[in-house]
């Protein structure tokens, strides 16, 4: 069977998503013999001096808008992913996006010598030596791969397409570019080649031939017109033919030897002097550059705008430059989400199913509501969610009544993979959970929120469908606290912001972004949550992180703001105990990565104090969670999986 090419991908980085409807027309009739895939990039610059993490509003205002390049890819028939990155130049991130995203081709637009139609642009100073923008010209110069430049005028009706030649590799891809655009508009294709004037009967015989030879090879079979024009000048001659089609495609020309040192002309003065004065839309390709060493001493010395390799490093891969940019370029708001019909959308076309489960103890004053809020809007009048479980803790009171009123399938965690055993903790019910829960989207709602909302599932699912990096997405919140008959709206997640937070920040400094590592909001994909570890407590949620940022990096999290949570706060006492359970699973992380031993038999055991009318005594209580491994070592689990699968 012969093995599946890889799809064609498409960056777009954008400035103003609401013209980029002809970049989109484009890039979706740009096939190249596969798949096409098409990535819109939002840019947001952060000035030096001011922390990374300050992009984060600028970022969601930057998705918003990126959405509705999202109506132009469905006029087109072609799927438009959105990617937001935050830096301190544009070029940067362009170049990091190809990277991340194995691109092919980078299509930019391009106002015009006074426009700035990429991000991040500035107006050029009198005598500047940029050609397109700051940081188109930066990304040529860096040659991440195939870049085209669209001098935008309008792509309304396209019957006819000029394509200037010269031969060479950039000819080469704007053939195939133009032949390809040609099919999806259904136009005449005319191949242009100009020569001087008067060179003679015998020279214009071998030039045709090479026209000829050039037409058939790359031609691919379809019917071509070929043109040779006498000129002084190939400039006019191009601009002057261009004017009788209505799309130009060409590719970058010879620069003049002095080019590269003084930054001008980086795709040849021909085919910067047609985007600039042609009449229909030009595109202008380059071929993406071959590392050779003298590429490399080229765009070192190249103006000076492209940082020196080491600068480059520092200012990347700094930890706290690591932690701020993802804080800022993975940090959402549930609000981005609220379209569930579009959610539902892509949720289809990617063929995935979500599974919702329910981690219930003695909760019947709010499991009514929570399944009724998510019910409802979620599986009865849209259908986002495919499943929803409660995992019910062996509750003493009305819990799983309730939830199987509401026609919501109840399982004690205590039943499940019954030949493994069983331990007491939300942990334990979360891993288990994996054996019922089918979806390849796993999310884990608390049962005790008391103002539960649609937005903390959406809010939760939203980043998982729209962006395929985000492996596992954690909740957060503002968190009131009730003080007597009040509801005080600041000191909840005491835990949190005493233990957690100060923990991850001394011992996993990638983690010290997240705002709430301790919520008990959070989805998955499932090849990941069954891949991992689980502590059977209090300390699930430390203990995901930890192994999931070691499984798929930093980028792979994210966290979004669900705005506000009111549930039943935990006496004092109680969270001592979980603090306890979770530093002794930090410290057990800590343990694995390092290969140390930190933890004696004598850590498990934690001195309460209990006090009296008249006196206090100390209490010994071993306290502590078992670690589950990955379920998907289980062998019950893995049967059921394959019968799922049908394999």
């Amino acid at each position: 069977m012969p093995a599946r090419r890889s799809p064609y991908r498409i960056l777009l980085p954008l400035a103003n998503p609401r013209t980029a409807g002809d970049l989109v027309r484009i890039g979706a009739g740009i096939r190249a013999g596969r798949t096409t895939e098409i990535t819109a990039l939002g840019i947001v610059e952060v000035p030096e001096g001011v922390s990374l993490s300050q992009g984060a509003i600028q970022a969601r205002t930057a998705r918003r808008l990126l959405q509705r390049v999202l109506t132009f890819g469905d006029e087109e028939e072609v799927e438009i992913r959105t990617m937001v990155r935050i830096g301190r130049r544009a070029a940067d991130g362009v170049i990091e996006a190809v990277a991340e995203e194995n691109t092919d081709l980078v299509i930019f637009g391009w106002g015009g010598p006074a426009a700035h139609a990429a991000p991040g642009d500035t107006p050029p100073d009198e005598g500047d030596a940029r050609v397109f923008t700051s940081t188109i010209d930066a990304v040529v110069r860096e040659s991440p791969c195939d870049i085209a430049v669209v001098k935008q005028r309008g792509l309304e009706h396209v019957r006819s397409i000029l394509v200037p030649v010269r031969g060479g590799p950039h000819a080469e891809l704007a053939m195939r570019v133009a032949r390809d655009l040609a099919t999806r508009f259904r136009a005449q294709l005319v191949v242009l080649h100009v020569v001087p004037e008067k060179i003679g009967d015998r020279a214009r015989k071998r030039q045709q031939a090479a026209l000829d030879a050039f037409m058939a090879e790359h031609g691919k079979g379809r019917r071509l017109t070929g043109k040779l024009v006498e000129a002084t000048s190939v400039r006019r001659a191009i601009i002057r033919e261009a004017a009788q089609h209505d799309l130009v495609v060409m590719g970058a020309s010879a620069q003049p030897a002095n080019a590269a040192a003084d930054g001008r002309f980086l795709f040849g003065i021909v085919a910067e002097a047609v985007a600039s004065k042609a009449k229909p839309t030009v595109i202008v390709v380059k071929t993406k550059l071959r590392p050779d060493r003298a590429t490399f001493d080229e765009l070192r010395s190249a103006e000076g705008s492209l940082p020196a390799a080491d600068d480059y490093v520092e200012r990347s891969h700094s930890l706290a430059t690591m932690v701020d940019r993802w804080f800022a370029e993975n940090t959402f708001h549930a609000s981005e989400f609220r379209d569930v019909a579009k959610l539902v959308e892509l949720k289809e076309r990617h063929g995935l199913t979500i599974s919702v489960g329910l981690p219930a103890l003695n909760e019947e004053q709010t499991i009514g509501q929570v399944i009724r809020r998510i019910k409802g809007p979620l599986m009865d009048r849209l259908p986002l969610i495919d499943q929803l479980v409660v995992i019910d803790s062996d509750s003493t009171d009305r819990t799983a009544e309730i939830a199987a009123e509401l026609g919501v399938r109840v399982v004690r965690h205590s039943q499940i993979l019954p030949e493994v055993g069983t331990h007491v903790g939300k942990g334990e019910a979360l891993w288990k959970s994996l054996h019922v829960l089918d979806g390849d989207i796993v999310a884990w709602i608390d049962t005790d929120i008391r103002n539960i909302q649609p937005r903390f599932v959406f809010g939760l699912l939203g980043p998982l469908l729209r962006e395929p990096r985000i492996q596992y997405v954690k909740g957060f919140y503002q968190r009131p606290i009730r003080e007597g008959d009040k509801l005080v709206a600041e000191g909840g997640g005491r835990v949190t912001e005493l233990l957690a937070r100060p923990l991850i920040n001394l011992f996993f400094p990638e983690l010290s972004g997240i705002i709430q590592p301790l919520s008990g909001e959070y989805a998955g994909r499932r090849a990941l949550l069954e891949s991992v570890s689980f502590f059977t407590g209090y300390a699930v949620e430390t203990g995901l992180l930890v192994d999931i940022l070691d499984a798929v990096g930093l980028p792979g999290i994210g966290q979004v703001d669900l705005e506000r949570r009111v549930h039943r706060n935990q006496p004092l006492a109680n969270l001592s105990q979980m603090s306890f359970v979770i530093l002794q699973a930090a410290i057990r992380k800590l343990e694995e990565r390092h290969r140390i031993e930190l933890l004696t038999e004598v850590g498990r055991g934690m001195k309460l104090i209990n006090r009296g009318p008249d006196q206090f005594n100390l209490e010994v209580r071993e306290i502590g969670d078992e670690l589950r491994p990955p379920i998907n070592t289980v062998p019950a689990y893995l049967e059921r999986r394959k019968q799922l699968l049908g394999r």
